[in-house]
């Protein structure tokens, strides 16, 4: 009995010493000329399939390598979790086009990385087109549940295009989709920066939270989206959450049910900033930005909204939840709503937000709400409007209802504006901006709406804690009140 236990013994320490020295290695697919026989171990060795990729369980430091020009059928899903200082690396290898992996529909997930720690996936293409849609059909999903903590997850430079997931709500497909369930399951840092969805239904890159644990340190930085059938960029369920540096160009455009652009929902201290949405369709609810209930201490800044029809920017809650503490600065909104869509829809109970330093301009065709604020089984109550340009070369009116505590100081009213608030400082001067409403596709085209040069500049109130910059880049005065709009032309 001694002999055996030591045996044993000796066996556990060979494996435990054993997996801690293993060498990292590099497996390759060549869907042309690989064998799934081979090792994967050399191009010369490669898989052919996915197959010998969903059987294994990765290690630290190993990477998974697709051809470049090469194309797979059906859903891959990898096991296994890097560590901290040896991730594991999903990528292509070779000269060419990215790898293609192709669902055709056959799953719902065409990649899925399910409670994974330490993946760094870069470099392929990603489809999901089945014969009809489906409910909750993906192009990547990052599935994360049972109590787990996925740790440093990094996607980068992925096209995912062509998901026909359902588009009701309810049952949404989506191009990158990341979810918990399950108490205490969470994301712990998580970066998804510089890719390209496409043609993705119901919705483009999207959170869902189904554990009562909210995620951090998550990222959503340098995105491209296109032709989106609902929602371009949710946030549901993060702690700190960092959205900038995206563009949207086309939202809502096949679904019936609401949806907007960039928005968090049941997150508190999001920072959406530097990005750009466009070409959202319809009016339910078809806003570029959105602060939604169970939130707090949203800040979005530094964000161009154009030709949007459902307007700028959405603030909402039911009256038994909340949407507390927004900032709204140093924004550009050029275009934005139609004649029964607000540029800013204020709607239930909205507290305490802060709407500054704005510039907002109304086309010589639109007449529409400038603002609207709204009933949700309750009214909005504290809100503040200061230092904002309201450009209008149209036409515009204020609804009211049944809101109280607003507060609005040093605006620019320019143009026709019918039974504006009661602003003490108002300004009614046109304000000498370069060229209002020249602006285009892309921040770069944004100059139109600095200050002529030599101009005197109209000055607003001071704000603490106003950023520390405009839209442009220019530092903010501290001891003194700033300029309106969102250039700072002096210190």
């Amino acid at each position: 009995m001694k002999l055996l236990r030591l045996l044993l013994f000796c066996i556990l320490i060979v494996l435990i010493v054993g997996a801690k020295f293993a060498v990292a290695a590099d497996y390759h697919v060549d869907a042309d000329a690989g064998d799934d026989h081979s090792s994967g171990l050399t191009p010369a060795q490669a898989w052919k399939s996915l197959d010998p990729v969903n059987s294994r369980v990765f290690q630290p430091g190993d990477r998974i390598l697709l051809k470049s020009g090469t194309r797979y059928v059906g859903q891959l899903a990898p096991r296994g979790s890097g560590s901290t200082t040896q991730p594991i690396e999903l990528a292509s290898y070779g000269q060419g086009n990215p790898p293609r992996i192709d669902g055709q529909g056959k799953s719902l997930d065409t990649l899925l990385l399910h409670n994974l720690d330490h993946w760094f996936v870069h470099g392929l293409e990603i489809t999901n087109h089945g014969p009809t849609t489906a409910p909750f059909r993906t192009g990547v999903h990052l599935r994360c549940d049972v109590g787990h903590v996925s740790n440093d997850l990094h996607l980068s430079q992925l096209d995912v295009h062509d998901v026909n997931g359902d588009l009701r709500k309810e049952q949404e497909g989506c191009g990158i989709f990341f979810d918990t369930r399950g108490a205490g399951s969470h994301y712990d840092g998580l970066l998804i920066e510089n890719c390209h969805i496409a043609r993705t239904d119901r919705n483009g890159l999207c959170q869902f939270n189904g554990s009562r644990t909210r995620s951090v340190h998550v990222i959503i930085r340098g995105n491209l989206l296109e032709d989106i059938g609902g929602d371009g960029i949710k946030l549901w369920g993060t702690d700190g959450g960092l959205i900038e540096n995206n563009t949207l160009r086309g939202g809502r455009m096949r679904c019936d049910d609401y949806a907007a652009g960039i928005w968090p929902f049941d997150s508190d201290d999001t920072v959406i900033q530097f990005n750009e949405v466009s070409g959202m369709k319809g009016t339910r609810d078809g806003q570029g930005f959105d602060s939604d209930y169970v939130c707090k201490r949203s800040i979005f800044q530094y964000n161009y909204s154009h030709n949007n029809d459902g307007g700028f920017m959405l603030l909402c809650s039911p009256g038994s939840s909340h949407c507390d503490g927004t900032i709204v600065r140093y924004n550009i909104s050029q275009n934005d709503g139609q004649s029964d869509s607000a540029v800013f829809h204020i709607a239930g109970n909205v507290t305490n937000s802060l709407i500054y330093n704005n510039v907002i301009y109304v086309g010589p065709h639109q007449e529409l709400p400038l603002l609207d604020f709204d009933n949700w089984k309750g009214y909005p109550h504290h809100n503040s409007f200061f230092n904002n340009i309201f450009y209008v070369d149209g036409k515009v009116t204020y609804f009211w209802t049944r809101s109280t505590e607003n507060l609005f100081d040093s605006n620019v009213y320019f143009g026709n504006h019918v039974s504006p608030p009661k602003d003490d400082h108002a300004i009614t001067d046109k304000p000498p901006l370069v060229k209002p409403g020249g602006g285009g596709d892309g921040m770069k085209t944004l100059a139109v709406y600095q200050w002529i040069k030599g101009a005197k500049v109209p000055v607003g109130k001071s704000i603490p804690d106003n950023g520390g910059r405009d839209f442009f880049g220019h530092p903010l005065p501290t001891s003194r009140p700033v300029d309106v709009g969102v250039e700072q032309v002096g210190n």
